[in-house]
């Protein structure tokens, strides 16, 4: 198992992931109860030859339908331990179909499928939770996307984390034109219904604020800046059909589940 922290340049940053390189398959049940003892946003379970490796993720509650910084851990695990060449993609076949990953320059670049947020009225009960008046909200399929003024507005969120895990989605997402140099938009996520109070960098939520934001701002690349306390960069490249998310990631410890 390694402990790795994703889009981050450096320990202690970006979002933590546990990586679980299996031996032998293993069950659900215990994929949870190991998330559930380790209680990291996600811990990661692979298994598999390097043509393509089975990919699962779990927080501490619930298996996750889709983890982007799980799965940038993931391949910077298979390349560290030579599992995999750092000049072969990696490939995972995944609860959300077929992902890929290569290694950029000292980035880790995940080729994803855009997941688009429509307008739509926000649900009873979540701009209360979140203590904001809307620009915009929209809904994907996993999360809502709600967009708000500046970006001191997204920095001093207090959201009611009880009152939001009463609103039936797995996250959402609260973004702004980013008012930061070199940054084109910024970002928070929580998702209290699946365990995580604020995630650190969602590679997932970005495949729905990078698609927006290109279509705002007029631009198929950008630099986006989750503001959590560890905080994170994800660059972006948005295509027709595909989201390229970028990340870096550094192994912060190493051991062996017993």
């Amino acid at each position: 198992m390694l402990h790795v922290d994703a889009f981050a340049e450096a320990p202690f940053r970006g979002n933590p992931a546990a990586v679980c390189l299996l031996d032998r398959p293993r069950s659900a049940a215990f994929m949870q109860a190991l998330a559930a003892e380790l209680n990291l946003p996600a811990t990661v379970f692979v298994e598999g030859a390097p043509k393509t490796f089975a990919l699962r993720w779990f927080s501490p509650t619930a298996e996750l339908a889709l983890c982007g910084h799980g799965t940038v851990a993931a391949a910077h695990a298979l390349w560290e331990t030579a599992r995999l060449s750092p000049s072969a993609p990696a490939r995972f076949a995944t609860p959300s179909g077929p992902l890929s990953a290569t290694a950029r320059d000292g980035w880790i670049a995940l080729d994803m499928a855009p997941d688009v947020a429509t307008a739509t009225a926000p649900p009873v009960g979540l701009l209360d939770a979140l203590g904001v008046k809307a620009r915009w909200v929209g809904r994907n399929r996993l999360d809502y996307v709600v967009e708000v003024d500046d970006e001191a507005t997204v920095r001093a969120l207090q959201p009611d984390l009880a009152a939001l895990a009463a609103v039936d989605t797995r996250g959402v997402s609260v973004t702004a034109r980013a008012s930061s140099d070199g940054v084109d938009f910024v970002s928070r996520f929580f998702a209290p219904r699946v365990g995580i109070s604020e995630d650190a960098v969602t590679g997932s939520a970005h495949c729905s604020l990078a698609p927006l934001w290109a279509a705002r701002l007029r631009t198929s690349r950008l630099i986006a800046h989750q503001l959590s306390a560890r905080g994170g960069v994800v660059r972006a490249e948005v295509a027709a059909d595909r989201v390229i998310l970028s990340g870096q990631a550094v192994t912060v410890l190493r051991g062996e589940v017993l």
